[in-house]
């Protein structure tokens, strides 16, 4: 389950999603999950879920990949739903079975979270799907740049973040691989009691550890043998260009901000 995660890998493509600026994404990506949360509005949702279908069609990321990506989403999804069910006495009963009564306040808001939940991360798993790490690298820095003027490293911010997003399904892949390892020595991770299980993740997370900072100074040391030594003087041989179509994907979220605002004092 963990190899098919979608946040940190890159899909090429030449899609309109594709093209767009790495700053307009990572702005409208921002306004988005800044106020996906601040309205109950059913209109505010409706249009929060037709963006994403948008932003979806026009990725031309394979339905099927995405999806797989959002099992984990999913399970996270249904544990919320099920403790919202189970946990919120709000509104009217729905039914009761035994000692345990289900109100029709804590299915709606278990809806709510858990769509808002699957939304932000598919929405936060298709910028990295069709961003490379590269524009994300400038895109950050780009947007960040008035920093430097406080002697914030902002390259080096930019930088860390893209390595740590590059990394990412690297780590996942490793995970998996050292798992396997496990099990073919006879470990087993869904028997026993629940401190049982947990003792068995220990295996996992050493060895993984290990390798990260293995990884860690392998790259370390190609940077320097490379001569790299941060922001300071470097140009960019890739230039980033903001388009109207950037300007019109802002001006949609802006919008969307203005009506999450505005559902919310009505």
């Amino acid at each position: 389950m963990l190899e098919h995660i979608a946040l940190g890998q890159y899909l090429p493509g030449s899609s309109v999603l594709h093209r767009l600026d790495p700053r307009s994404k990572l702005v409208g990506l921002l306004i988005f999950m800044l106020f996906l949360f601040i309205s109950r509005h059913p209109l505010f949702l409706v249009v929060a879920i037709g963006i994403f279908i948008w932003t979806f069609s026009v990725s031309k990321v394979p339905l099927i990949y995405f999806f797989k990506s959002m099992r984990l989403i999913g399970i996270i999804i249904f544990i919320t739903l099920l403790l919202q069910l189970f946990m919120n006495n709000d509104g009217e009963v729905l039914f009761q079975f035994f000692s345990v009564t289900v109100y029709s306040g804590g299915l709606t808001e278990g809806l709510l979270i858990g769509g808002r939940l699957f939304i932000l991360v598919g929405m936060a798993s298709l910028l990295t799907l069709t961003t490379t790490p590269v524009d994300l690298t400038d895109g950050l820095e780009t947007l960040f740049s008035p920093l430097k003027k406080w002697r914030f490293p902002v390259h080096e911010m930019a930088f860390m973040i893209s390595i740590a997003l590059r990394f990412f399904p690297t780590l996942i892949e490793e995970t998996a691989r050292i798992t396997k390892a496990q099990m073919a020595r006879g470990a087993s991770f869904s028997h026993g009691s629940p401190w049982k299980r947990v003792k068995t993740i220990i295996p996992i997370f050493v060895p993984l550890i290990v390798q990260s900072l293995k990884r860690a100074e392998e790259l370390a040391v190609a940077m320097e043998a490379r001569g790299y030594v941060g922001g300071e003087g470097r140009t960019k041989y890739r230039q980033l260009y903001w388009k109207g179509l950037d300007t019109l994907v802002i001006s949609i979220i802006t919008a969307y901000a203005v009506l999450g605002v505005l559902t919310r004092l009505l």
